[in-house]
């Protein structure tokens, strides 16, 4: 069942600017922060290009509201559990991630907003592995495990490697799991 066409000023306004959000997240997501404009992102949500300057001032304002990350859980429990953890979330990678997060690492490579976006929630879930990991070198093992997860996303989501179309999950965190066992300091035998 649909939703009644908004009646309040109000309501029409919050509509057209979830309209403009969801476009400019597509365009974002589609042609990075350099390439889309907001001519696009207007002539994508019908609306007239003023207006979207009208809501959001400038194309900064619209990136920073579209490109908002949602929240990821933390990564916590033993390096055992960590690892699982990983690797479950490769399902979640080479599905279908969030819009605002496609755009974000659309444009992660081209402006610095993004790059920094990408950058303090990877040092967070890095921080988060590192703490798990019992090693002199915990940090930079934490980083290597998410930089590899960090790898198959983009090959996934960006590059469209024809290697990785159609691979089960399962099948990709079965080769995954050693390596990854092995950046955390675990024995890598096979799991799961």
């Amino acid at each position: 069942m649909e939703d009644p066409p908004p009646t309040t000023r109000t309501q029409r306004r919050q509509q057209t600017e979830q309209r403009i959000l969801s476009a400019a997240r597509r365009m974002f997501g589609e042609r990075g922060y350099e390439r889309a404009t907001i001519r696009a992102v207007a002539a994508a949500a019908k609306v007239d290009p003023a207006l979207v300057m009208q809501y959001f001032g400038s194309k900064q304002e619209l990136f920073e509201r579209a490109a908002r990350m949602p929240s990821v859980p933390p990564l916590e429990g033993t390096l055992e559990e960590l690892t699982e953890e990983l690797l479950t979330r490769i399902g979640m990678k080479l599905g279908s991630i969030p819009e605002a997060s496609l755009a974000t690492m659309r444009s992660m490579l081209t402006h610095p907003e993004a790059a920094e976006r990408a950058r303090a929630a990877l040092d967070g879930q890095i921080a988060q592995a590192g703490a798990a990991i019992e090693a002199e070198d915990a940090e930079l093992r934490a980083a290597l495990m998410i930089s590899t997860m960090l790898g198959v996303t983009i090959a996934h989501q960006l590059l469209d490697l024809t290697a990785l179309r159609g691979v089960p999950t399962e099948k990709i965190a079965g080769l995954l799991r050693p390596s990854l066992r092995t950046l955390a300091a675990l024995p890598p035998d096979a799991q799961g």
